[in-house]
């Protein structure tokens, strides 16, 4: 089938890539000409695992092309995906769906024949409502269906999450634009409960309910990994001891530094203002928002503590930039906030990361990049690890402790033992972890006092 993806950004890039990779000829449209010439010698804008290679072999094949000239792109294709940034509006916290209905009435014109316009942004309930909308308007011939297929993508594996999804959500009423999509994923060879059909707005919906309950479960986590450092318990005992009832499930019980990404943080707030809108309030996602937010400050002052209570003069070497690892994405990245305070707090930060060091630099200034994990910990006062990269689960810790002006580790991912790390003579803070006192008995002492 013929397919025009609007948009080769995170999205628009992955999936014009593997519908390309399963055997459909995708035009890839973008108004960034130097992106595009960029792409058509196969330099990829974003880091995600396998990405160049589909990128790379579909152009070679012929399936795959980029261009700025939207009105022959959108003529004759079976379907246009719309898949452009909808980032949080300021003020409010809604999607901006600027950009999403500037292509509906973009695209308007040029649709011929039979056409099934898809969004593939993440947008709010009622947005296919509005595309169907300024399309009827700029063009009343126009024999269109508006689908919602939300994605499903995880920044660092996504192409696995495109090819072997857990679901296809297909929103859409209209019969003809049923079989449209269902040829588009035929190839995936998917049993029939992976596709799921569905109206327009539950389809939209869907996405926002999935992420943020998602977020839910991270910050659930964090808050008993923090109540765990009160009264002496793990919280990684506690994870595996809830997350081994199936009705749980143990994905996303890992206690860390806060949600970050360009997903979590921008849908849970959409839909508390969605559901504000609607009179029907989503009290736990408003919660998580707020939690996740506090969160992120907290860590620095965890990472204060661990230096003796003041950072101020002090070198803290920060491994880990990115949201999360295997992306170079750093929004909403934990990282950021926590080398703000750390900073307002008065250290001097050294940094690495495996990709994210230049998306960083146009963030987070006055701060030394390092080439690995070692130069940012020469002469540090503490090591603190934000981002779980594999290249950080194996550091050579003797040479470590020969390295840093003083010996100390705040692991906000848990990704070490402490009694390794202590044996080999350096202090070790991790999240919601037991450092050997019973707190309880304390506890219970101030209660009965």
């Amino acid at each position: 089938m013929k397919i025009t993806m609007i948009g080769a950004g995170y999205v628009g890039l992955v999936s014009g890539g593997c519908f390309a990779d399963i055997g459909h000829a995708v035009t890839c449209v973008d108004r960034d000409e130097a992106k595009l010439e960029a792409l058509r010698r196969g330099q990829i804008p974003i880091y995600e695992p396998g990405l160049e290679a589909i990128v790379h072999d579909n152009m070679q094949a012929g399936r795959l092309q980029f261009t700025a000239d939207l009105a022959a792109a959108v003529a004759d294709a079976d379907a246009v995906f719309i898949a452009v940034g909808t980032p949080s509006r300021a003020g409010d916290g809604l999607a901006d769906l600027t950009h999403v209905y500037a292509v509906a009435r973009e695209i308007a014109p040029h649709l011929t024949g039979h056409t099934v316009v898809v969004t593939k942004s993440t947008v709010p309930v009622g947005t296919g409502d509005e595309i169907g909308r300024v399309i009827a308007k700029e063009n009343p011939a126009a024999d269109v269906a508006v689908v919602s297929n939300p994605e499903f993508l995880r920044e660092g594996s996504a192409i696995g999450d495109f090819m072997q999804p857990d679901r296809v959500v297909i929103g859409t009423d209209d019969a003809r634009a049923r079989c449209v999509m269902h040829d588009i994923y035929a190839p995936l060879n998917l049993d029939d409960d992976r596709i799921l059909m569905m109206s327009r707005r539950t389809a939209e919906l869907t996405k926002y309910a999935g992420n943020s309950f998602l977020a839910m479960k991270v910050t659930f986590i964090n808050e008993i990994a923090d109540l765990c450092e009160k009264v002496g318990a793990d919280v990684l005992d506690v994870a595996r001891g809830i997350g081994m009832d199936e009705r749980i499930g143990r994905k996303f019980l890992q206690a860390g530094p806060g949600i970050g990404g360009s997903c979590f943080p921008k849908d849970t707030l959409a839909l508390v203002k969605t559901a504000h809108d609607a009179d029907s309030p989503v009290r736990l996602v408003e919660t998580t928002v707020t939690v996740n937010d506090q969160r992120k400050r907290a860590m620095a002052k965890k990472v204060i503590r661990a230096c003796g209570g003041t950072v101020r003069g002090k070198t803290i070497a920060i491994l880990g930039l990115t949201f999360k690892p295997d992306t170079d994405d750093v929004r909403e990245s934990p990282a950021i906030p926590i080398i703000t305070a750390l900073q307002d707090a008065g250290a001097r930060i050294r940094a690495f990361d495996p990709e994210g060091t230049e998306q960083a630099q146009t963030i987070l200034k006055n701060i030394a990049y390092c080439e690995d994990a070692y130069d940012a910990a020469a002469g540090a006062d503490a090591l603190v690890i934000v981002t779980e990269w594999g290249v950080f689960r194996d550091l050579d810790l003797a040479r470590l402790k020969q390295t840093m002006a003083a010996p100390v580790m705040v692991d906000l991912r848990n990704i070490y033992d402490a009694a390794t790390v202590r044996v080999a003579g350096i202090s070790y803070t991790g999240i919601g972890r037991s450092d050997g006192t019973d707190r309880r008995s304390l506890v219970l002492h101030q209660a009965a006092e």
